[in-house]
């Protein structure tokens, strides 16, 4: 059982944000089934509804439960892995506080008020069709969320950059941050000349790189946000601001650059700066080719500035060229960095063998699988060609999106998870080895196959942002949807439990509140009046 009296405040403050994204989730699958049922033809709620709920989903699954995850396990492995202090304890406190309340906040203005403007809030919608209270909730909630991702920007830059605890001049550090001694090794050896070791840890340039698209989609999301609530005030005046102002082309551009630096550029990241350091940790070698793995981290960083386009290559205002070099040519490079990632990986591990297939390294390996499988299953829908008869369509959310959130991003999640476990708890063993291995397997063969059932309807002509009704055509597809999401509900089930039981109701609670000592407390009670 977990002692939360001899927690220091870093490992406190990450099992925060740990527990809160783990709580998210389970709020994002019970929505997901909710959609499932409706998709099968269940006539759960209204159509205002459905749609309310389908656009809180991806809020709640991206900020609530991925980015709750990765920046208390960065808050943890920044100060760590630099041997130095984390900046600022009480902005970290504030940052999961900021974030969960924002993120229940954009979950209410869905469920509760209706907003239904979607993932994608396309102007003038969010101002002209919806409810001035749903969009002052919404706006408000997201600008709460942006505010916090900003926080932890800081928070990350300031702890690389401290110069109280290094005496290493700002230059290097700042070069070796950004990933310029990569570059350089890489050049000296194919010189013949010496390589020089680089100031900071491949896994901290990953973080650092990706830290700077988190900070560029928080301002973008959030600076939209602040226009939303602008309007939301005006509305509620009954005198509406005109909409005619921002244009609605240039809008979906400036939208989907800072919301595809999500998608495209700090998850791709991060993943790979976090395949990095569980390759070294699972593997005690140093990362085969690790200055070419610096070299394409900057590479993706600058990949994730220009690839937005694929998203609109359906839109028949936008630009040919843009859609042509931004959204084919860019986007296909994606192939290029994470094929890099996913090499350097595996060869590590190859040649550390006999490994021990611990949970850490099967989740890791599921992770790989489900980028291998869904990067080209996005590369495919970025094509002109394919984009037309897939952009609209469940393979979209399916194929593509499922399976890297889920299985790309979410199995690299529990192996991190899974890796700092000990680590954040004291060596606090995990109860049952049988309910890791049922959560791997479960997760892993329910998230594929969800996603391989929505990709096949997607294929066959079942649009994403449609209503059906009774027996139409997909109903076999998102019946074995349905099946296969159940399973990844068990499995998030059985690691909850497994979670829950390990580290006791107690420590659970002592993770947030000081709770007096046990024994002391029995002590007292034992003690006569």
């Amino acid at each position: 059982m977990l002692d939360a009296s001899r927690l220091t405040p870093l490992q406190r403050v990450s099992l925060r944000f740990a527990v809160i994204s783990l709580l998210f989730y389970g709020l994002c699958i019970m929505e997901g089934m909710i959609m499932r049922g409706q998709q099968i033809s269940f006539d759960l709620m209204e159509a205002d509804h459905y749609f309310a709920l389908m656009g809180a989903h991806p809020m709640v699954g991206i900020f609530g439960s991925s980015f709750m995850l990765v920046f208390g396990a960065f808050y943890f492995l920044v100060p760590t892995l630099m041997k130095k202090s984390l900046y600022s304890q009480k902005l970290a406190e504030i940052n999961w506080i900021t974030m969960a309340v924002g993120v229940v906040t954009v979950w209410l203005a869905g469920f509760v008020f209706r907003y239904a403007a979607l993932y994608t809030n396309y102007w003038p919608l969010p101002v002209t069709e919806f409810k001035p209270i749903s969009l002052l909730v919404f706006a408000t909630g997201n600008i709460l969320i942006m505010t916090g991702v900003m926080i932890f920007c800081y928070n990350i830059f300031a702890t690389v950059f401290h110069r109280s605890d290094t005496e290493e001049p700002m230059g290097p550090l700042l070069k070796s941050a950004v990933g310029l001694d990569g570059f350089v090794n890489v050049y000296r050896r194919w010189r013949g000349e010496k390589v020089e070791e680089p100031l900071m840890p491949l896994p901290i340039v990953a973080i650092f790189r990706g830290t700077i698209d988190t900070l560029l989609d928080a301002l973008v999301l959030g600076g939209i946000s602040i226009v939303f609530l602008i309007h939301a005030v005006f509305l509620f005046t009954g005198e509406p601001l005109p909409t005619t102002w921002f244009d609605a082309l240039v809008y979906k551009n400036i939208y989907w650059w800072g919301l595809d630096l999500i998608a495209d550029g700090l998850v791709l990241i991060y993943v790979a700066g976090t395949w990095y350091l569980l390759a070294g940790l699972i593997s005690g070698r140093k990362l085969f080719m690790e200055n070419v793995a610096r070299a394409a981290l900057l590479v993706e960083l600058v990949v994730s500035w220009n690839v937005w386009a694929h998203h609109l290559l359906a839109d028949q205002a936008q630009w040919n060229w843009m859609k042509i070099l931004s959204g084919e040519m860019v986007t296909a490079f994606e192939l290029v960095t994470s094929g890099i990632a996913i090499f350097v990986t595996l060869k590590t591990l190859h040649d550390a063998r006999p490994l021990k297939m611990t949970p850490q390294l099967k989740f890791l390996l599921g992770g790989i699988l489900g980028f291998s499988l869904g990067v080209p299953a996005g590369i495919i829908q970025a094509d002109l060609g394919m984009n037309r008869i897939l952009h609209n369509t469940q393979w979209v959310i399916g194929a593509h999106a499922h399976m890297q959130l889920l299985i790309g991003l979410g199995m690299t999640l529990y192996a991190a998870l899974y890796a700092l476990f000990p680590m954040l708890t004291n060596d606090t063993p995990l109860k049952s080895r049988f309910l890791t291995n049922f959560h791997f397997w479960a997760h892993l063969i329910g998230g594929i196959g969800m996603s391989v059932c929505m990709g096949f309807a997607g294929m066959d002509g079942m649009l994403r942002r449609t209503m059906y009704g009774a027996d139409h055509p997909f109903q076999p597809e998102m019946i074995g949807a349905a099946i296969f999401g159940s399973l990844m509900v068990v499995a998030y089930l059985a690691m909850m439990y497994n979670i829950i039981s390990s580290i006791g109701p107690r420590g659970l609670l002592g993770i947030f509140v000081d709770l007096p000592d046990a024994g002391e407390q029995g002590a007292e009670s034992a003690t006569p009046a």
